[in-house]
């Protein structure tokens, strides 16, 4: 029997607490049934395209039957064990071989997590715990960039350059410092005479580490492609330069890839593409394709071997019930086998230019102001005019117009978000096109 929406948004509305939640913004939700492929379906039978892959994870698409018998099996053999020391299982060690070496060579240690903000919650641990073994127990502070998304949990969120998230959870965690995000089509720094955009920001990282002093600065973390903030690609000189500085400064550097790893940029892991390797890495998401929560950090062979040579009460004191889950994990490495049977990284760069190239067709309208992307993730941004590029303030408007038609995706103020599951058809990327065409139309832009 189909259930009555009405009574399920109300049952929605008086029970249940949403991430970033307010009524206003709630009056009128999707309520999701099942999906299949790229589609997602209601529980009144309209279908959309999720142009956001749930939300950037499910990289393999909806109702993958694999992913479920995978957890079926692993779930009737052993559900849970703890990874505490003393005891482990055969899916977290399975899943931990396989991770080594495989985003970066230097990365052959893991802690796995539930989610992003745990693996980076974990990863500011770890630089504190790393400095203090090496004698340095000063190096603390964390330099982040503005428009960065790290999480919401009260250290992950204090790295979060973002605004809206701390107002009503005020007082940060001390000691993240934030500095302009290499944004190239509103970059807000100082660039000097010879300097490019990339190298501009890489300098201020260098400033702040200065200003504060590098005896009390432990790591800068960055996503390779800033996703919350709005799909901000950098330059392809700014991680370069930006490794060589934290190496001048004996600054560790933490690279965010919970959203843009295991394939979403067109390569494995976003680095790469720069040949760039970092010190820590957070993970999630793609992991397991947003199926079950995972997630975690892997760490450098000199960073492991801190831990591994401490003395026993300088052990690594830091833990979470769920680290290593085995049903979590079982699914983690059935989906690695999806994604690199499918050669679904290759595709995302394939299909990514696709959507690249169609989205950037859509300049033609004067309030488009920019089109960017990496992979199989893009963005449109919207201005008032292309001169002042001053806020156009139509992003939600051309969201529900996007809805409307069949397509669900995100608007990030005037900036509207595309990453798609990598399983994509050439023509429902040229379909997220025509429906993205026909909003700005329709919203008269």
């Amino acid at each position: 029997m189909m259930p009555n929406p009405n009574t399920l948004l109300e049952q929605d509305q008086d029970h249940l607490l949403h991430p970033l939640h307010h009524p206003t913004d709630h009056r009128a939700p999707l309520l999701i049934e099942s999906g299949h492929g790229v589609w997602l379906r209601t529980v009144e039978g309209k279908e959309y395209i999720d142009g956001l892959a749930g939300l950037w994870n499910v990289l393999i698409g909806h109702g993958n039957t694999e992913l479920a018998e995978a957890a079926r099996k692993q779930m009737s053999e052993l559900a849970f064990c703890s990874t505490y020391i003393g005891s482990s299982n055969l899916r977290a060690i399975e899943l931990a071989e396989r991770l080594a070496g495989f985003a970066y060579p230097n990365l052959n240690t893991t802690y796995f997590a539930s989610g992003g903000a745990e693996a980076n919650e974990s990863a500011f641990k770890t630089v504190r715990y790393y400095w203090k073994r090496k004698g340095k127990p000063g190096k603390v502070k964390i330099i982040a960039r503005h428009r960065a998304y790290h999480g919401v949990t009260l250290a992950a969120m204090s790295a979060t350059g973002l605004p809206m998230y701390w107002e009503m959870f005020e007082p940060r965690v001390p000691g993240f410092v934030h500095v302009a995000a290499p944004y190239p089509y509103r970059f807000d720094g100082e660039v000097k005479a010879g300097e490019t955009i990339g190298q501009a920001a890489a300098r201020l990282v260098e400033e702040a580490i200065l200003r504060e002093g590098p005896d009390t600065v432990g790591a800068v973390i960055a996503e390779p492609v800033q996703g919350a903030g709005g799909v901000i690609v950098p330059p392809d000189d700014y991680f370069p330069h930006l490794r060589q500085i934290c190496d001048r400064h004996q600054v560790l550097l933490i690279a965010d890839e919970v959203i843009t790893g295991f394939g979403r940029t067109g390569d494995w892991f976003a680095l790469r593409r720069w040949g760039v390797q970092p010190d820590i890495m957070s993970f999630a998401k793609g992991i397991t394709s947003g199926y079950l929560p995972l997630g975690g950090i892997q760490i450098s062979d000199e960073i492991r071997d801190a831990i591994r040579t401490a003395e026993y009460g300088q052990r690594w004191m830091h833990a979470y019930t769920y680290s290593g889950h085995p049903t979590c994990c079982a699914v983690g490495l059935k989906n690695l086998d999806i994604l690199e049977r499918g050669g679904l990284a290759e595709r995302a760069k394939q299909r990514g230019r696709r959507l690249l190239a169609g989205l950037q067709s859509l300049l033609e309208f004067p309030k488009v102001g920019d089109v960017r992307g990496l992979g199989l993730m893009c963005a449109v941004e919207l201005v008032a005019d292309k001169e002042s590029k001053a806020p156009a303030n139509l992003g939600n408007k051309v969201r529900q117009a996007c809805l409307d038609r069949g397509l669900f995706t995100r608007s990030i103020g005037d900036i509207l978000a595309f990453a798609p599951p990598l399983i994509i058809s050439e023509d429902e990327v040229d379909r997220i096109v025509t429906i993205m065409r026909e909003a700005l139309e329709t919203v008269g832009t």
